[in-house]
């Protein structure tokens, strides 16, 4: 059977997946089905949380996605964090730092994180984020190989500096490169991509 695959870009405020089995005007929540008219049998691969936005893969194919969520593949991710980093959170969130999750204290792993001098290339942030009202932010790049619950947002806090944006922008070698919130390309998957 042809698989078929997708990369988007996912947008604030929208969930990770297709659909809710309540009554959507009721809830006022916005998923992914409405970005694009995707074949039965779609799933995300993994998840990025309501908050969060950028790259999402989606695929027919479950074994695929299972695949690649147990794999610990990278997956790259830009932070906009609530005030200027230091050095020490930096070598402290590369170390591992101690988040909560669902109620138990977890140990992150060792990851890659390094200060962006530049600003990055991206969509402007949407205005419901009020980025910058009050401090200055910094922008880092974090390269983890696990995904917990807000696991990114939770290890900027753990050091004092909250994120206030975050954008995946890799997932193995699958990158969201110029893509645009709310665009769908259709994309051909395989495991070497990982």
């Amino acid at each position: 059977m042809q698989q078929s695959h997708f990369k988007i870009y996912k947008p604030l405020a929208m969930l990770s997946q297709m659909t809710s089995g309540e009554d959507r005007q009721l809830r006022k929540k916005r998923f992914l089905s409405e970005l694009f008219d995707f074949p039965d049998g779609i799933m995300p691969i993994g998840r990025l949380d309501e908050k969060s936005e950028g790259l999402l893969l989606m695929t027919t194919d479950g074994k695929l996605s299972d695949t690649i969520n147990s794999s610990g593949i990278e997956k790259e991710y830009l932070a906009q964090l609530d005030g200027l980093i230091t050095p020490e959170a930096i070598m402290k969130i590369e170390a591992g730092v101690t988040i909560g999750i669902f109620g138990k204290k977890y140990m992150t792993k060792p990851c890659e994180i390094k200060v962006l001098d530049d600003l990055p290339s991206l969509p402007d942030a949407d205005p419901a984020l009020r980025i910058g009202r009050h401090r200055p932010t910094s922008w880092v790049s974090i390269i983890i190989k696990e995904g917990k619950f807000r696991q990114v947002r939770k290890m900027t806090a753990a050091v004092g500096f909250p994120t206030v944006r975050l954008i995946r922008v890799r997932i193995g070698d699958i990158k969201l490169e110029n893509m645009t919130p709310r665009e769908v390309v259709a994309v051909s998957i395989t495991l070497t991509d990982f």
